[in-house]
């Protein structure tokens, strides 16, 4: 898909979140057990990415009312697209630790730092943490692409989404510390509360994806997707 496709996406920050609680009250033993299965597949090195794809998909057949098991978590379609993904993601933090290499000299052994290599260390750490921010925020619907939207080529996915993020980032920052949050909220449940709280993560993530999904869907997309799997 080009990048004429994508557009930015209305964000609808309550919706998905009442629509992720909705949808997880719908087969709710499932979702558990679907977690518990992504938690399993994580063990594998590179498939934590493809598995919390995975439950996307197994959101959107249960939302569709098409058949569903939990045991879809373990679908390895999506494996090349997302091992990509993550070698980019690797490759993109060791390039930012790269400068540390050079300046670890300077840091005077067990003496104390110059103020000048202090104000330098921390000038760049908060340049990186922005950074890693934006991008992120910016690669927000790549998961949605490659696993809802059979977009399987990494640059056209980001490239994609940096227009659907475009105006929405603020949005997408308070989502994602809002459901964030309220996930967390099973470790104050003793732990066992995670089982609880974070399908209903992944549940208002699925609709957030959905709907961008909708919104820039057409013919083409669905051409994408057959392309790639020939």
């Amino acid at each position: 898909m080009t990048k004429a496709t994508a557009k930015p996406i209305n964000f609808k920050f309550n919706e998905y979140l009442n629509k992720g609680y909705e949808l997880l009250k719908k087969d709710f033993g499932n979702f558990i057990l679907a977690l518990v299965f992504c938690i399993i597949l994580s063990i594998i090195p590179f498939c934590g990415m493809m598995a919390i794809g995975n439950f996307y998909k197994y959101c959107r057949n249960v939302n569709r009312g098409l058949p569903a098991n939990p045991s879809d978590i373990f679908n390895f379609d999506d494996f090349g697209a997302y091992i990509i993904y993550q070698l980019i993601i690797i490759g993109v933090v060791l390039a930012i630790y790269i400068p540390m290499l050079f300046v670890a000299p300077f840091m005077g052994g067990g003496e104390e730092p110059s103020p000048v290599f202090s104000i330098f260390l921390f000038l760049y750490m908060l340049l990186v943490i922005v950074a890693i921010f934006v991008i992120a925020l910016k690669a927000f619907y790549i998961p949605a692409l490659i696993s809802l939207g059979g977009v399987k080529d990494i640059k056209t996915a980001w490239n994609m989404s940096k227009i659907m993020t475009r105006d929405n980032l603020l949005s997408i920052f308070l989502f994602s510390i809002v459901v964030s949050f309220l996930s967390q909220l099973g470790v104050i449940l003793c732990g066992i509360g995670l089982l609880i709280t974070l399908p209903y993560m992944y549940t208002t993530h699925y609709f957030a994806f959905e709907d961008a999904i909708q919104q820039i869907e057409h013919d083409e997309i669905k051409e994408i997707g057959l392309k790639n799997e020939f």
